[in-house]
Parts: structure tokens; C-alpha cells; sequence
């Protein structure tokens, strides 16, 4: 199978993915497509037609199952289809389970992935199949959707016979419905109860008679993006590659009652439960992970298997406490339940992956023995690739680099989650860190330039970034709307694409001019604003009745924010080295004036001169670590004090202090100051999380909601960009600084990822200074500065 995946401002290069098996049927990797077929699928060339159910309702929950047989004389050297679904399917030629999809997107744009099925056809009767999935009241807050539907378009005349229209045929599949235990605060799609003796058993094969089936009903003709008069789903093609799958190890049986089992689970082969016993078995898979489920099951008739996933177990008091220990702990987690037809062999998947770290087995048999003879689990994930390393002397720091890596590596498949367990939405505050961490480790760029784009897609009418994107629940976090511009001065510094960029500056302008409206022209600061205006999550910023959106700071409702004005002014900064570049001069020198007229406006009203310290707002009613982070980025510090504020940060524990979030903005903070070889030694939030046996980062501190959340994966970034020191000296990365701030560490080793190649480098500490080797890819130049020292780097090996 072959697949090439194209955006609409660059044709990206083929990607060769390696597959592993799922449900026992293999998925292959895909490599070339005819360029042809990129013209006809982005004019209104467009011949197939949505279809959807017959006779069951299109908007309300539902599993819907689409068949269409077609002959082929020969076997073909290549079929090439592209396939779209609302909301979401699983393809199948011939009972092979070809992909999932479609990559999470808007209605303007709808994604559709492309696949050559040759493989999977033969000569004389062929089939192919779809189970489309619709979740109703129940969609997960990430969906879009009109109504269910498929979506399959042959790129050429001969593969245009398996075009849906006329002749597919349809059945909702009553086997499923949603499971809705330990649901409520969860914002993905629901788990999934299966009835065995309701499911289609082989439908997805030529041998299963569907005369029974209905005709599929056909809807409107699709249209590309871009080309129409009116759209339902404007179609675009999928921009970054299909997902890494692979199975994870087998699990450990950590308590049972009702049998008597330890060790690791099926080790032994097959596992038989007699009639008229309660079995309860807790799993665990030793890490974190996002996984495709399936279990195979023979007899058991009239039983009940249940499934439920968690992150963490919990105490009697509610608490997680350390994530190793199961004793006197319960799982609260969602569930799938399955009631077994019987007969032989029977696999149930449920329709989405899961993520766990532990799971517990319920079951009941009835009058018929049931065997478990399957359990497999197979991750699901963006396929980064851990480019990246880093080594030093110091072995916790390596264990918090896997374990970060881990967290970012749940945290991405189709779009970046802000986490896998409860939400699975694209937030920029945590897309931003993520594009980072992507960046440096993996050196792939592609999910980050969707996220830019599915976000700035999301604007308003009133101008400002909805907060998350894609979604059908409107959120807006207007702090969040400046880091987007953030993430995109980012990309601008480290990939050489200023078309990409230069795409996106009416958005950036367009943002500005809305914070601009909302400055008290009386105080020069930001005035009353709407929306929530989260910056992060202390203790001292909670939810209340008063204040009915927690992580907001003083002045973030009713006006003259310090930290909400300086985060405006350290944007400024970035938004006019954007527009600079593209020589946009008089607008450069707006914003350059404006972030001045902030800070001074946040100096005058807000900064206390006995402590030295700017309070967080215009009454001066606390202080905090986020006010004077934000006044050393923007600049209100300046230069010659930004050192001294910051040791005040470190030493006064009376300030409100930065969670795991803002302590990237800290360490940014940091860095600027003068300080950055205080690092290493300034990472006792990660630590704690590891002695309590996390295997990826918390949201926060305990007590914390998700035990993996994105944004807590920052030091994979600045163990290289701050530690080792690589950072783009100028836009496109097209040469480099490096500036190493190895702190208490005697040596550190790492390898960087950039547009031309790998940065390797070796220094060591002695008594006076650094020493070692530094190796750029070849073309590319830049300086090494440390204590002083400003040596010119050449391509390849420099001795320091």
C-alpha cells in the first residue's frame, strides 16, 4: 500500500511508516501517489458523493457499516481510493483493515487520506468495506460533523468503480452502544458496550451474504476546498502521515479474586473461566499508554466481560498517591463492556483507542464457560521518530528525558492533545511547548505547521483565536491567541518556510488590533476583559463562585492585569520581529512603541520599588513568580535589573509560584536574565513526579487531574536548547548559537535535529571552563559563546 500525503502551500515527500499488526490483520506503510491525482482533487473534479444511512437516523449515535463489491479481470499494479468519513471510519479490502481516519480537522477543512489497496485486491470478486462511526449526543469536543457519512473517490477512471454513490449498500451495526460509566468529566467520545449476538459476525468479508442490507443513501457531491459555491465539508488533503503502531508487551497481574493468577497475564496460553463465576483481575501495563484494544473470547454465552482503563488508581480518600501502588486502591476509570455471543473465536475492538495504565478485568459467567485466548493492546501515536539525545552525568535527568518523551509522545496522534485521558484537544498554550519539544526531538515539523493552521482557522468574528481547534464547543482563552503568534515566530526561527509564515501575518495583525481595543487608554494597561483569561494554575487563582474561571490572576476580569499587559508586550516583541522580516516596517515600529507604552504603564502602576518587584495588578493586591517572568520577557525589567528581579523569584516563597506550565515561561525567564545555568538544579517538580511513580508528567503538582499532559514535557526541550545551548542564531535556523549552561553537571552529550542534518556535541567542565567538541551538518555555520568566548562554528567537527 502507498500513500503520499500534500499540503496546499508544499507537496510533502513521501514517508515510509512501519506497521505492526492490529487486531491480527497487518497494515502496511505507504510511499508514492501520481501527482495527477492532487490536481483532480483540488478542482471540481470531484465524482463521488457522500453517502450515508439508509434509514437510520444521520445524526444521533451510530455504528454504520458500507459494503461494494466490484470485479477486476486482473490484478492491478496500483488502485489508488481516497477516503473521508463524518466522523470517523476503519477501511477494509477484502477483511484487511486498511487505515482509520480521517485526520481530525474543520468543516472548511475536512480532511481525506489517500491509499493504494492494490495489495489487497485479486483478480475476479473484490470487496470493500467501511465501518463509519457517528457519536451523536455523545461526539468527543474534538469532532466536527455534519452528519454520518463515507466518502471513497477512485483516482482514476478504472478505480473510480469502487466510488460511493449508487451501489454501496448499508446497516447500522446494533451491536454497539455508548458506555457512559465514569464518563461525566471526560470530554472524549464514550466507551462502547458490545452485544456479541447482534454483531454482523465477517461482515467485512466477500463471504458474508448482505442481501438484508439496505441501499446507502446518497447526499451531496464532495467538494475541495477552496473550489466551491457552497460546502457541507470542504475536502483537503491529509497533511501529515497516517499514525505509528505497534503492540505493547504483555501485562502484569497485580490482584485477581475469583481465580487465583500472578505473573503476566495469558503467559501461560489460554485462560478458562468456569459457568457461574465472578472473576475480577487488575492489570497493569507498567507505564502509560494509548492503545487499540482487542479481546478475543470463545464461549461464554450470556456472560458479561468489562473493561476499565485508568491512568492511576485511587485511595479511599480520593487520592492517587504513588502510581506503583495497588493496595487499598480501586479503579474509577471508563469501561467498556462486552456480552460474548459464544461460539469460537469471537474478536471485539472497541471503536476507539484507550489510554492506561491500568486495567481491570470484571467478569461473570453464566451457564457457559468462557475463554479468554487474546488480549492485545497496540499503541497509537504521531510517529515521531527520538532523533534527539542527551546524556550527562546526572541519571535522574535522563530518566525525566524519557519520561518527557513518553508524555509527549501520548499527547500527539492526528492532532496534539493538551492530554490522551480526559480531553485530547489541540490547546495552543500546550501546542506551543509541544511544537518545541517535536522540534528539537524529532525534527518533524509537519505536526506543528497543522497546528498553526487548525488554530488560526478557528478565528472569530470579534478577532481573537478560539483557545482550541478543531472543536464544536467555542472556547475562547485570549492569552492563548498570543502564544499562537509565539508558536509561529517560532517556526519562522527554526524552518526555513517564510512562505508558510507570511500566510498567517493578517492573523497575527489581526489579534494585536484586538488587544490594542481593549488597552484603558486612562492607565495604559490592558482594561476589563472578556472571556477567561487563564494564565495558570497556583492555589491562590481557584475556581469560586466570584471568580467562575480558576487560573485567572488578579485584574484578569476586571482590568489592569499586569501579567495579562506584559504578556502583551513580550508578544509584541515577537509579532514585530515577524513583520519586520517581511519588511513591514511601519508596523513594526507600532508594535515595538506599544510594547514600550505597556511596560511603562506596568512600571508607573504596578511595580513596587521597596520590594523591587512588579505586583500582579493595579492595586497591588499580590504578587507573583508570572508578573515578573512576563516583565522580564517584555522588557519592563530592564536589563541591568532583570538579573536581580529574577534571584528574588527563586529566594521568595511568598510569591504566588509557577506550576508546570508557566515554569516554561520561567525557565524562558531565566535564560534571559543571565541565570540559565540554575537549571538542573531547578527541576524538583519533575522529580517529585518521578518519586511517585509516574511514567509520564502531570498537569500540576499533586493533586492533579491528568497524569499526562503535554505541556509538562518541556525539558526535552530545554535539556538541548538550554542545557546544551542550541538555539537558531536567525530566522530559518539557517546558522546557529550555542550557548551551553551545563549548571552543577560535569558533562553533557546531545544530538540535535536540525534542517540540514544532526548538531552533535560533547563538552565537559574543568576547572575554569568548558571543553569538547561541537559538529554542525555540513553548510551550516554559527558561534559557540561561553564566559566570554565567541568561536566561529563551520560545518563540520570544532574543538572547543
Amino acid at each position: 500500500m502507498t500513500i503520499k500525503n500534500y499540503n496546499t502551500s508544499r507537496i510533502i515527500g513521501c514517508c515510509i511508516l512501519c506497521w505492526q499488526l492490529l487486531a491480527s490483520i497487518a497494515y502496511s506503510a505507504f510511499a508514492s501517489v501520481p501527482q495527477h491525482f492532487f490536481d483532480v482533487l483540488t478542482d471540481r473534479r470531484w465524482t463521488a458523493h457522500w453517502i450515508g444511512p439508509a434509514t437510520a437516523s444521520p445524526y444521533d449515535y451510530g455504528v454504520h457499516l458500507f459494503r461494494k463489491e466490484f470485479s477486476l479481470k486482473d490484478k492491478p499494479r496500483q488502485f489508488i481510493i481516497h477516503i473521508s468519513a463524518d466522523q470517523r471510519y476503519a477501511l477494509f479490502v477484502n477483511g484487511h483493515l486498511v487505515g482509520r481516519g480521517p485526520a481530525a480537522g474543520g468543516l472548511l477543512t475536512w480532511n481525506y487520506e489517500t491509499f493504494d489497496i492494490a495489495a489487497h485486491i485479486r483478480p475476479g470478486q473484490n470487496l470493500i468495506a467501511a465501518q463509519v462511526v457517528n457519536y451523536g449526543r455523545w461526539t468527543p469536543g474534538a469532532q466536527m460533523t455534519v452528519s454520518s457519512g463515507l466518502l471513497v473517490q477512485g483516482d482514476s477512471d478504472m478505480e473510480q468503480v469502487v466510488n460511493t454513490g449508487t451501489g454501496w449498500r448499508t446497516i447500522k451495526n446494533d451491536a454497539y452502544s455508548p458506555s457512559l460509566a465514569n464518563m461525566s468529566a471526560i470530554d472524549i467520545e464514550p466507551a462502547d458496550q458490545i452485544t456479541g449476538k447482534l454483531y454482523p459476525w465477517h461482515w467485512q468479508t466477500l463471504a458474508y451474504n448482505d442481501a438484508h442490507w439496505e441501499e446507502a443513501a446518497v447526499n451531496e457531491r464532495a467538494q475541495s476546498a477552496g473550489t466551491a459555491t457552497e460546502y457541507t465539508r470542504a475536502m483537503q488533503p491529509r497533511s501529515i502521515p497516517l499514525p505509528e503502531l505497534k503492540e505493547e508487551p504483555a501485562m502484569q497481574i497485580r490482584r485477581s479474586a475469583g481465580l487465583t493468577l500472578k505473573g503476566t497475564f495469558l503467559a501461560g496460553g489460554a485462560i478458562t473461566i468456569a459457568p457461574h463465576t465472578k472473576v475480577s483481575l487488575l492489570l497493569d501495563q507498567g507505564y502509560l499508554t494509548n492503545a487499540f484494544v482487542e479481546t478475543v473470547i470463545g464461549g461464554g454465552a450470556g456472560s458479561m466481560f468489562a473493561i476499565s482503563y485508568a491512568e492511576a488508581l485511587y485511595d479511599h480518600m480520593g487520592n492517587k498517591g504513588n502510581r506503583n501502588e495497588v493496595d487499598g486502591k480501586t479503579l474509577r476509570g471508563v469501561q467498556d463492556i462486552i456480552y460474548p455471543a459464544g461460539g469460537p473465536s469471537r474478536s471485539y475492538q472497541p471503536l476507539n483507542f484507550k489510554t492506561f495504565r491500568y486495567i481491570q478485568l470484571d467478569i461473570e459467567t453464566k451457564e457457559e464457560p468462557l475463554t479468554i485466548e487474546k488480549f492485545a493492546r497496540t499503541f497509537v501515536g504521531y510517529p515521531f521518530k527520538e532523533l534527539a539525545r542527551f546524556e550527562s552525568n546526572n541519571k535522574k535527568l535522563d530518566q525525566i528525558w524519557r519520561t518527557g518523551w513518553r508524555t509527549a509522545r501520548l499527547c500527539a496522534v492526528d492532532v496534539y492533545y493538551d492530554c490522551p485521558y480526559y480531553e485530547r484537544l489541540q490547546y495552543t498554550g500546550d501546542t506551543r511547548i509541544q511544537s518545541l519539544v517535536s522540534l528539537y526531538v524529532s525534527g518533524d515539523d509537519r505536526l506543528m505547521r497543522k497546528a498553526i493552521s487548525d488554530l488560526a482557522s478557528s478565528m472569530v468574528a470579534e478577532g481573537i483565536l478560539q483557545s482550541r481547534y478543531p472543536t464544536h464547543h467555542t472556547q475562547i482563552i485570549p492569552p492563548f491567541s498570543l502564544y499562537w503568534i509565539n508558536m509561529l515566530h517560532d517556526y519562522h526561527m527554526h524552518r526555513p518556510d517564510p512562505a508558510f509564515v507570511k500566510l498567517y501575518l493578517p492573523t497575527v495583525e489581526r489579534i494585536i488590533q484586538w488587544y490594542t481595543n481593549r488597552i484603558n487608554p486612562q492607565t495604559g494597561m490592558l482594561g476589563a476583559m472578556p472571556h477567561w483569561n487563564f494564565v495558570d494554575w497556583p492555589d491562590e487563582w481557584p475556581w469560586s463562585s466570584e471568580r467562575p474561571s480558576g487560573g485567572v490572576p488578579p485584574g484578569g476580569i476586571e482590568g489592569g492585569s499586569a501579567i495579562l499587559s506584559l504578556q502583551l508586550a513580550y508578544t509584541l516583541k515577537e509579532a514585530a520581529a515577524l513583520l519586520s522580516y517581511f519588511g513591514e516596517e511601519g508596523k513594526t515600529g507600532n508594535y515595538l512603541a506599544l510594547n514600550k507604552s505597556l511596560n511603562a504603564a506596568v512600571i508607573t502602576h504596578c511595580y513596587e520599588a521597596q520590594r523591587g518587584l512588579i505586583a500582579d495588578d493595579i492595586n497591588r493586591s499580590s504578587y507573583s513568580q508570572h508578573a515578573n517572568i512576563m516583565g522580564i520577557l517584555s522588557d519592563a525589567i530592564p536589563d541591568n535589573l532583570q538579573r536581580d528581579v529574577f534571584l528574588k523569584l527563586e529566594s521568595d516563597s511568598s510569591l504566588i509560584q509557577a506550576t508546570v506550565f508557566y515554569r516554561f515561561y520561567l525557565t524562558r525567564a531565566m535564560k534571559k536574565a543571565g541565570l540559565a545555568n540554575m537549571y538542573v538544579d531547578n527541576m524538583d517538580i519533575w522529580k517529585n513526579m518521578l518519586d511517585l511513580g509516574l511514567s509520564t508528567f502531570a498537569e500540576r503538582p499533586e493533586p492533579a487531574r491528568s497524569d499526562c499532559h503535554a505541556w509538562s514535557a518541556s525539558p526535552n526541550y530545554d535539556f538541548l536548547a538550554t542545557v546544551c545551548g542550541v538555539e537558531p542564531a536567525s530566522p530559518g535556523f539557517e546558522t546557529v548559537l550555542i550557548q551551553p549552561n551545563l549548571g552543577s553537571l560535569s558533562f553533557v552529550k546531545g544530538e540535535i535535529p536540525h534542517p540540514q542534518g544532526i548538531i552533535k556535541l560533547h563538552l565537559r567542565k574543568t576547572d575554569t571552563n568548558l571543553t569538547g567538541e561541537i559538529t554542525l551538518p555540513k553548510g551550516l555555520s554559527g558561534v559557540y559563546r561561553h564566559q566570554g568566548r565567541n568561536i566561529k562554528l563551520l560545518g563540520g567537527t570544532n574543538n572547543i
